[in-house]
Formats: C-alpha cells, sequence, structure tokens
C-alpha cells in the first residue's frame, strides 16, 4: 500500500510540474515582460504663448508590425498554432496592462494574402479577429503590406478593396486624433510608374498635402489662398507617416541595437521598390508632407535613420516569433507639436525553449530516480516476504 501511494504521489507531482511549466511558457510569461513597460511622460504644460489653459490632451499608441499569419499554402498546422498563440497572448497581455487608445499595425497583417483564395481569405480574417481583438475603447487601425495585397506586379483592384473592404482603410488617408494627424500610406503603391493603383493613390497623397498645406498656413491665410477654398481642415500639426516600406536607405549598415539586423545582413545592399521605397518615391513624401517621424516595417529588423539630417524614421521589428527570436512593439505618446517613443520587448522564444528543456531534463531525472527507489523498495519488500515465507 505504500508503494502504491508512493507512486500516485509521483504521478501527481509529474502532471502537476508539467502543468505549471506549461501554464508559465504559454500564458504567465507575458506578464511579467510587458509589465516592465510603461508608456513614455511627455510634458502637458501649455505653451507661454499659446493662451492656453487646459493641459496639452495627449495620445497613447501601439504600433507593431509584420504578424504574418499564416495561410493554407505555406502553413504548416502546429507552425502555425505556435506563432498566432505567442502573437494573440503577446497583444491581449499589453492591450490589458497599457490600455493603448489606437493600435497601428504596420503592414504584412498576413503571409499569404498576395495569392490566397477567397476561402483562405476569410479564414485568416477570422483568425486574425480572435488574435487581435480588442474592446471599443481602443481602435485598432491595419495598414497594408506587400504580403496582404502583393507586391506591385502582383497587386490589383480586387486584392486591394478587399484588404480596404475587412479594415476599413484606404491606400492614401489622414487619421487624426487629439491633434496628432497620422497619414496612412500604401507604400507598395509608390511605385512611380503610372499604373492605375499608383497614379490614384499619389493623386490622393498631393491633394492631402495641399490640405494639410492650407491648414498650416492658418485660418486667415488659408481663406486668401484660392486653392485652399475647398480644402479639408486638418490640426495645424506637422503629420507622422506610417507605411509598411522604409523610405529609401542603401542598408542597415547604420543600425544598432539588440533587435537590428544581424551584423552580417546589415551590409547587405536594400533593392529600391521592394526592400525600401526608391528614392524618388521617399522625397516625394518628404516633400510633400515635411513629417516629423516616419514609422514603417518591412525589415523584420530595428532601425533608426535620421533623413536628409531632419526627418527622422523607426523601422519597427516584427511582431512573430517566426521572424525573430526576440519582438517588440513601440509605444508613443504624442500630441499636436511633440512625441516620445518607447520599446517594449515580448519574451524572447529561446527563452521559452530553454525553460520546456530544462524542465523535460529534470522531470526525466526525477522519473528515474524514482524507478531506481521504487524497484529498490521492490526488492526489500521481496526479500522480506521471502525470509517471512523461510521462518
Amino acid at each position: 500500500m505504500p508503494v502504491l501511494s508512493g507512486k500516485w504521489s509521483s504521478v501527481i507531482f509529474v502532471v502537476w510540474t508539467v502543468s505549471c511549466v506549461f501554464i508559465f511558457c504559454e500564458y504567465l510569461i507575458y506578464f511579467p515582460a510587458i509589465f516592465q513597460c510603461s508608456w513614455p511622460e511627455m510634458d502637458r504644460k501649455p505653451s507661454g504663448d499659446s493662451g492656453q489653459r487646459e493641459p496639452v490632451p495627449i495620445l497613447r499608441a501601439l504600433f507593431l508590425s509584420d504578424t504574418h499569419l499564416l495561410g493554407a499554402i505555406r502553413g504548416h498546422w502546429f507552425d502555425k498554432l505556435r506563432r498566432e498563440w505567442q502573437m494573440e497572448r503577446a497583444f491581449q497581455t499589453a492591450l490589458w496592462l497599457l490600455r493603448p487608445e489606437v493600435v497601428f499595425i504596420l503592414g504584412d497583417v498576413f503571409d499569404e494574402g498576395k495569392w490566397s483564395s477567397t476561402k483562405d481569405w476569410e479564414d485568416d480574417v477570422r483568425r486574425f479577429q480572435r488574435m487581435f481583438r480588442h474592446p471599443k475603447d481602443t481602435e485598432l487601425i491595419v495598414l497594408i503590406g506587400n504580403h496582404d495585397v502583393g507586391f506591385h506586379y502582383e497587386m490589383n483592384w480586387y486584392k486591394l478593396q478587399r484588404f480596404e473592404k475587412v479594415f476599413n482603410v484606404t491606400s492614401a488617408k489622414m487619421v487624426t486624433r487629439k491633434g496628432v494627424n497620422f497619414l496612412l500610406v500604401n507604400s507598395v503603391a509608390m511605385h512611380g510608374d503610372g499604373c492605375p493603383i499608383c497614379q490614384a493613390v499619389e493623386t490622393e497623397l498631393l491633394r492631402l498635402s495641399q490640405d494639410l498645406n492650407c491648414s498650416l498656413q492658418g485660418t486667415e491665410a488659408s481663406h486668401m489662398n484660392e486653392k485652399c477654398q475647398d480644402a479639408q481642415n486638418f490640426p495645424s500639426s506637422l503629420p507622422i507617416i506610417l507605411q509598411h516600406y522604409p523610405l529609401y536607405r542603401v542598408s542597415d549598415a547604420g543600425c544598432t541595437g539588440e533587435d537590428a539586423a544581424a551584423p552580417e545582413e546589415r551590409t547587405l545592399l536594400f533593392k529600391e521598390q521592394y526592400d525600401v521605397l526608391s528614392q524618388e518615391a521617399s522625397r516625394k513624401l518628404l516633400w510633400w508632407f515635411q513629417p516629423r517621424l516616419i514609422l514603417s516595417g518591412h525589415t523584420h529588423s530595428a532601425c533608426e535613420v535620421l533623413h536628409g539630417n531632419k526627418y527622422p524614421e523607426i523601422s519597427v521589428p516584427s511582431f512573430s516569433w517566426r521572424n525573430r527570436n526576440n519582438p517588440s512593439f513601440i509605444l508613443g505618446t504624442f500630441s499636436s507639436a511633440n512625441y516620445v517613443l518607447s520599446k517594449c520587448f515580448l519574451p524572447e522564444e529561446s527563452t521559452v525553449i530553454a525553460i520546456y528543456c530544462s524542465a523535460g531534463v529534470a522531470l526525466v531525472l526525477l522519473v528515474l530516480m524514482h524507478v531506481q527507489t521504487f524497484r529498490r523498495t521492490l526488492q526489500c519488500a521481496t526479500c522480506l516476504v521471502a525470509k517471512h515465507k523461510s521462518v
């Protein structure tokens, strides 16, 4: 009886240990990682000459990129399960702990949107909506990436409108929240070759640029300008450009940090209109909008670049373990005149694997020790029975 009792106690201990390790690695590990993150502080005092007495309104926005939800063609079921669970738990934990007002996903939401069938597309969208569900007081805004609609030569009106309908976004759109202007750009359409989609996007961007310039001139000056008579009114604030492709840069050679590209990859030259926007498209966006900040994705790695010694750009790394071991996202506190950013790292996949392996090795050793002890106990019991019979 004591032998059986000890056996069941060991079984219960093993089950309890496995359960604890599983719950920690698959659920609890995200809390201590994201709990270390906080919104960057900003001075909310009104400027002395503005005549404003109320504190400056601020907007708290979260930025992530390149989720690459696997599709029906290239996605192995276990790979999909593992990566999608990681992103779902990370996103839901971030929402619960940080409470952002708006979340921007900078493109490449899907991995196979460029060639998925209607049925596969609907399945991918359903999974995305489950993973990135959010409360009503948090707004989710999704941008277009090359894997969502295809590279320039793969993109067509059907794929583009399919994406725009689901996410209620267009290829060129100004989104204003609390006096902050965010310019959403379909960078895949910035090819500059006169294709119908490219022409439509550039025409709309030029119109938005003119309207914004009118708003920046002030009410009196804009009324005196004939071009501003029918212009859309925006807050008098330089915009923040959000897009999937980075603006043109030669390579990632100047990028640093633990989530930058690997050292052997940083010197690889970027291909225009494939890895980054073309020089011409980059110049157009900077000239038209004079942005105070650019946020982009696509490279799956972090980088900070200053264009023309004036326009800062930050590349946001991938949010998925499939693309990097240490995913992260950006937290931004914005006002109409200022912004501050901070980075939040998710748990590393290698850490989770190491915990599982260590727990597995420890359990195997414990089981072996238990088996050996059980055998000795059984041998002793057999010896006692034999002696009892001989007596």
